[in-house]
């Protein structure tokens, strides 16, 4: 894996390994979604829901996200994460690490009163709607910003039924 655009282009990232169940984010997916989002990364907080290896997150930090909210609750796969951010020198304050589960995570950060432009959801594919339920839950809390943008990463059968509470982007 590694970071395809932004000024950490080309740098690698450590993976989950053989034996972990996380499926990080295939390189040219990331490629082409942040193609997709383009200016609107420039200076956004973005929340990485299912952060798994941070790669995502990364990615956005590489175009010049403000800050990532990585929020993963396996401790072990945390630390592949952990090392991956420690690749890059990062602030405390551009980089956080929620080790916990999303519906813990998304409470602590509305209590908080943290507000992000966008947010992407990675949920284990047999639990994708789990993650469109979290979106929701970050738009009804006030999480994401009027005008945010959310992704759901989900299997490319899902039905997949919009929400009125939130408008998500699908992404496959």
């Amino acid at each position: 894996m590694r970071i395809t655009g932004g000024a950490w282009r080309s740098r690698r990232l450590d993976g989950p390994g053989r034996t972990a169940t996380v499926r990080p984010t295939p390189d040219a997916m990331r490629e082409r979604v942040f193609a997709v989002l383009g200016e609107r990364v420039h200076g956004a907080r973005f929340l990485d829901l299912y952060a798994g290896t941070g790669a995502v997150g990364l990615e956005a930090l590489s175009r010049d996200a403000a800050a990532v909210t990585f929020v993963e609750r396996d401790p072990t796969t945390a630390r592949v994460l952990r090392a991956n951010c420690a690749r890059f020198d990062l602030e405390a304050a551009r980089a956080a690490i929620l080790v916990r589960p999303v519906a813990a995570a998304l409470r602590e950060l509305a209590r908080g009163g943290a507000v992000f432009e966008l947010a992407w959801a990675d949920p284990p594919f047999e639990r994708w709607q789990e993650g469109l339920e979290a979106l929701v839950a970050a738009f009804s809390t006030g999480l994401l910003a009027s005008g945010a943008l959310a992704c759901l990463e989900c299997p490319a059968k899902a039905e997949v039924a919009r929400s009125n509470t939130a408008q998500i982007k699908m992404r496959e």
